[in-house]
Protein backbone atom coordinates (compact mmCIF):
# COMPACT_ATOMS: atom_id res chain seq x y z
CA UNK A 1 0.00 0.00 0.00
CA UNK A 2 1.35 2.79 -1.36
CA UNK A 3 1.35 6.04 0.44
CA UNK A 4 0.05 9.41 -1.36
CA UNK A 5 2.41 12.25 -1.23
CA UNK A 6 1.75 16.48 -1.10
CA UNK A 7 2.11 17.69 -4.61
CA UNK A 8 5.03 20.15 -3.55
CA UNK A 9 4.40 22.45 -7.14
CA UNK A 10 0.76 23.00 -6.44
CA UNK A 11 1.50 23.38 -2.07
CA UNK A 12 3.90 26.36 -3.53
CA UNK A 13 0.71 27.57 -6.00
CA UNK A 14 -1.80 27.86 -3.23
CA UNK A 15 0.70 29.65 -0.73
CA UNK A 16 1.58 31.91 -3.58
CA UNK A 17 -2.66 32.76 -4.68
CA UNK A 18 -2.56 33.01 -0.18
CA UNK A 19 0.13 35.56 0.09
CA UNK A 20 -1.07 37.72 -3.02
CA UNK A 21 -4.71 38.05 -1.72
CA UNK A 22 -3.05 38.61 2.29
CA UNK A 23 -2.19 42.20 1.39
CA UNK A 24 -5.72 42.79 -0.60
CA UNK A 25 -7.12 41.96 2.20
CA UNK A 26 -5.55 45.40 4.40
CA UNK A 27 -5.97 47.26 1.03
CA UNK A 28 -9.89 47.01 0.76
CA UNK A 29 -11.01 47.70 4.12
CA UNK A 30 -8.63 50.89 3.92
CA UNK A 31 -9.85 52.31 0.49
CA UNK A 32 -13.76 51.50 1.58
CA UNK A 33 -12.77 53.78 4.72
CA UNK A 34 -11.06 56.80 2.33
CA UNK A 35 -13.72 56.52 -0.07
CA UNK A 36 -16.58 57.06 2.54
CA UNK A 37 -14.50 59.65 4.40
CA UNK A 38 -14.05 61.82 1.40
CA UNK A 39 -17.33 62.71 0.19
CA UNK A 40 -17.23 66.06 -0.99
CA UNK A 41 -14.59 65.19 -3.55
CA UNK A 42 -14.26 63.05 -6.73
CA UNK A 43 -11.91 60.49 -4.95
CA UNK A 44 -15.06 58.90 -3.55
CA UNK A 45 -16.15 57.26 -6.24
CA UNK A 46 -12.13 56.92 -7.37
CA UNK A 47 -11.20 54.96 -4.04
CA UNK A 48 -14.69 53.14 -3.78
CA UNK A 49 -14.23 51.43 -7.05
CA UNK A 50 -10.71 50.51 -6.25
CA UNK A 51 -11.84 48.90 -2.83
CA UNK A 52 -14.33 47.24 -4.66
CA UNK A 53 -12.09 45.86 -7.21
CA UNK A 54 -9.75 45.25 -4.18
CA UNK A 55 -12.25 42.82 -2.14
CA UNK A 56 -13.24 40.95 -5.35
CA UNK A 57 -9.64 40.12 -6.04
CA UNK A 58 -8.76 39.28 -2.39
CA UNK A 59 -11.90 36.50 -1.97
CA UNK A 60 -10.75 35.39 -5.47
CA UNK A 61 -7.12 34.72 -4.81
CA UNK A 62 -8.51 33.42 -0.82
CA UNK A 63 -10.89 30.89 -2.69
CA UNK A 64 -8.30 29.63 -5.65
CA UNK A 65 -5.59 29.89 -2.52
CA UNK A 66 -7.39 27.38 -0.56
CA UNK A 67 -8.43 25.20 -3.40
CA UNK A 68 -4.96 24.99 -4.70
CA UNK A 69 -3.47 23.71 -0.59
CA UNK A 70 -6.62 21.35 -0.35
CA UNK A 71 -5.88 19.95 -4.21
CA UNK A 72 -2.14 19.82 -2.98
CA UNK A 73 -2.81 18.05 0.58
CA UNK A 74 -5.95 15.65 -0.34
CA UNK A 75 -5.82 14.58 -4.21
Amino acid sequence: MSQKHTDSNLLKKGIKYLAFSLPLLFLCPYTLTLSFINKETVFLYIFFIVGLIFGFFAFYFLYRGFKSLLAALFD
